[in-house]
Parts: structure tokens; sequence; C-alpha cells
């Protein structure tokens, strides 16, 4: 009972203290008869000690920093009370200006402004720089030379190369590019003006100048058009010679490709010769028996002669010094003809000038013209579809309407063939996609055929 009577004395004695709680003014006790422990033993201190008006006069001091800014008995008397001294009277003369109407803030920007009146703590880590002390004593070191009328090396050279009029420099003795000069000027990216410099690099990093196209991306896959243009007798109405050749062209690719067609049934045909007969059948049953009983011949007669003695194998003799020396000699002598044979070859090259400068011409001529078929092949070539997948451009089949079929009017015209497949093919046909097949759809699981019951009843 003493400790806490001694600390709610030395909680309310704080000079000048005035609670904000009612709690606080000390009418109210909540102090009972306390049960008697002892306090000797350091387990019952914390346990048995009441430290309540502490706690609730730091929580009246924290209440009081967060609502007002900081205790009450210091702040001024001008901030907590004022003078009423009545409505003053307003001259009739007077007129009186309507006060601008302030506009109500917004509900949310109450919830998001902070309820505590109280700074937050100064991070003291945001304010510390590496090696600070050494920058400060480089500072101070700059200014006091600075003041003394002595420029750093830095600035020397640049004012030297200044008065010189040479452009910068590496130690190296090669020129500085835009990015490394250190006495280029600069240039602030967010500015509304044009840049200064024309450094294609900065050009380029600032998207001010386009990336370079390759020049492959110029080039089309193919020389024909998107969009070619139906022949005439594809028309409604078309003239009779017109509609007659465009027959005869779609009758001449029928006939080509019946014609690959009959090859190809030719090529995979069986041929009569090529069938079985019973004489054919009768030697490709004995054939395994006949080559068995010979190679039975064969071993008998090994294992008869196992008996017999055979000799060493014949070593070839060693080489003397007087051959080694004379193979020496040959070598010599005919690396010595051939030489003799491959000067008189040059020197006879004298009297056929006139033939060899015919010769030259003709393969001058020769390789002209294959470079001009190559040349040919070539734009060829660029009109045509190129293999680009497993697969071959087959063209589309030619539409056409037979005589027949002709009307003289759109109103009564049949549609020949889709708009989309048209397109389709267009895109094999210019390389720009490869040619494709219709994806094959394989079911998973089996068909189960069930009967209703109402299919039953009527059979």
């Amino acid at each position: 009972m003493a400790a806490a009577t001694r600390n709610r004395r030395v909680a309310f004695s704080q000079p000048g203290f005035v609670p904000l709680k009612a709690d606080l003014d000390g009418s109210s006790s909540r102090f009972g008869p306390k049960k008697r422990v002892n306090k000797n033993k350091k387990k019952n201190w914390n346990k048995y000690s009441d430290i309540q008006d502490v706690e609730d006069f730091l929580d009246d001091v924290r209440l009081q920093e967060r609502a007002t800014g900081g205790l009450l008995s210091e702040k001024p008397d001008d901030s907590l009370f004022f003078v009423d001294t009545g409505e003053q009277a307003v001259p009739q003369t007077a007129t009186v200006a309507p006060k601008p109407k302030r506009s109500k803030q917004l509900r949310i920007d109450l919830i998001l402004q902070p309820d505590s009146s109280v700074a937050p703590p100064k991070d003291v880590l945001a304010y510390q720089q590496p090696n600070a002390k050494k920058l400060r004593r480089i500072a101070q070191k700059a200014e006091k030379l600075a003041a003394m009328g002595v420029l750093p090396r830095r600035e020397r050279l640049l004012r030297r190369r200044a008065a010189a009029g040479a452009p910068p420099t590496t130690r190296d003795g090669q020129k500085l590019s835009a990015n490394k000069d250190q006495a280029r000027g600069f240039y602030d990216l967010w500015s509304p003006g044009k840049a200064d410099t024309a450094d294609p690099y900065y050009l380029e990093q600032t998207k001010k100048k386009l990336v370079k196209r390759p020049e492959k991306l110029n080039v089309k896959p193919s020389l024909l058009p998107a969009v070619e243009v139906a022949a005439p007798g594809a028309s409604y109405n078309p003239e009779f010679s017109s509609h007659q050749a465009l027959l005869l062209g779609a009758h001449e690719s029928e006939v080509k490709r019946l014609k690959a067609e009959e090859k190809l049934e030719r090529q995979t045909a069986i041929r009569r010769e090529d069938l079985a007969t019973k004489e054919s059948m009768f030697r490709e049953q004995v054939e395994g028996l006949i080559e068995e009983e010979e190679k039975l011949d064969v071993e008998h007669t090994e294992e008869g002669d196992e008996d017999t003695v055979v000799g060493p194998t014949a070593q070839s003799e060693k080489k003397t010094e007087r051959q080694r020396k004379k193979e020496k000699a040959d070598r010599k002598k005919e690396l010595q003809r051939k030489a003799e044979r491959q000067a008189v070859d040059s020197r006879q090259q004298l009297f056929r000038l006139r033939s060899i400068g015919a010769e030259v011409k003709r393969l001058e001529q020769q390789t002209s013209i294959r470079r001009s078929r190559r040349k040919i092949r070539q734009e060829e070539e660029k009109v045509q579809p190129r293999r680009l997948g497993r697969l071959r451009f087959q063209a589309p089949d030619v539409e056409l309407q037979l005589s027949e079929e002709l009307s003289g009017s759109l109103r009564t015209l049949k549609p020949e063939g889709s708009i989309l497949k048209d397109r389709f093919k267009s895109l094999q046909k210019r390389n720009m996609i490869e040619p494709r097949e219709r994806a094959k759809f394989k079911r998973k699981f089996k068909v189960k055929y069930v009967e209703k019951r109402s299919f039953r009843e009527v059979q």
C-alpha cells in the first residue's frame, strides 16, 4: 500500500501537470485492502506491486501528445483560452462582403489524415552518408585551394584544351566520344526544346532517331500481287473466245494431272513376270536345303585337312644400305625429271598464246551464259512458291462454269469457290505461310450405340 501511494504521489507531483482524463484528478480511489505478502522475495516484486496509477499517468501523457501535440501544462494560455468580448456592432453604412464558401473536405481525406500530432521519429540512417568525413575534408581542401586561386587538375586540363582548340582525347591519344567528353553540353531530357547534340547513340536512346531497318525486311517474299485478277473468261457474261480459252486451259491442266496419275499407277503396278510361279515357289522352298548340304561338305573337308602341317608365312627381307641409297637417288631423279618437264611445258605455252586466248574467251562466254541463265532462273523463282515445309504447294482448281451453266445476270449466277480458301491459297503461293493439310480427327474412345426404350417399342 505504501508503494502504491508513493507512486501516485510521484505521478501527481509533476510541476504544473494537468490531467486530460477525469479519473486522474485524485478524487476517486481504486485501492482497497491488499493481501499481505513478503516483499523480500524477488518473485513477488512485480506480482504484488501496483503501478496502475503510473500507467494511467503515462497513458494520459501519450494521449495529450497525440491529441494536442504536447502537454497542456506546457502550452501558452493564448492557445488554450480566449477573451470573449461579445459581438461587435457593425456600422450600418459599411457593407459586409460575404465570406467565400469553403469547400468541405471529403470523408476519405479525413480518414487518411493522421490521428496523431506526434512527429515521426527522426531516421538517423537517412542522414548518414558513406565516407562523409573523407568527402567533407576533400570539399574543405577544394574550397581552400579555390580561395587561394589554385584550380584542380581536371579543370586545368579542360581550360588548356579549350585554349588550344584541340578536341579532347584519351591517354592513348584517341578522340573521346560525345558521351565521355567532360566538357560537352548537358541537355534536359524533359525540356520542351530540341536537343543541341546530334550524337546518333543519344538520338537512338531517346527515341528521337529510329533504329536502322534491316534490308531483308524490305524484300518481299514473292513478286506476285496480293489479289490476282481473274481471267476475262471467268466473268458472268464473258465473250465466247475468252470463255473457250479458259476452258482450254482448265482442260490442259486436268489432262496433265490425269497423265501424272496414270504414270504413278504404271510405276506401282505389279508386272506379270514378277508374279510367283510353281517353279519359283519350289526353288524358294529348296533354296535353304541346298546351302546347308554344301556347308556340311565343306566342314567335312576341313576336318580331314586338320592333320596337314602348315608352314611359316613368308617374311620380307630387310633392305640393305645400298638398296636404300639407290631408291633415294631414283626419287631425286624423278623429281628432277618432273621439274624439267614442267619448265618445258611453261616455255611451250608461249607458242600457244593464240589458242590460250581463244580458250579463255570461250570460257568467259560460257560463264556469261550460265550467269544469265542463273539470273533468269532466279527471276522465275521469285514468282514461284517455294518449299517451306514438308508439303508442296498444290495449285487450286480453276474456278469456271461450263457453257450450259452460264447466266446472263448476276441474280441467277451460281457462285463458285470460297473467298476464305482463295485468301489462304494466296498466302501459301506468296510464300507467307507454309502449305498445310487439314488435321485428322482421331476418336479416343469407341462409339457405344444404345437403343432407347422408345425405339424398342416401335420395333
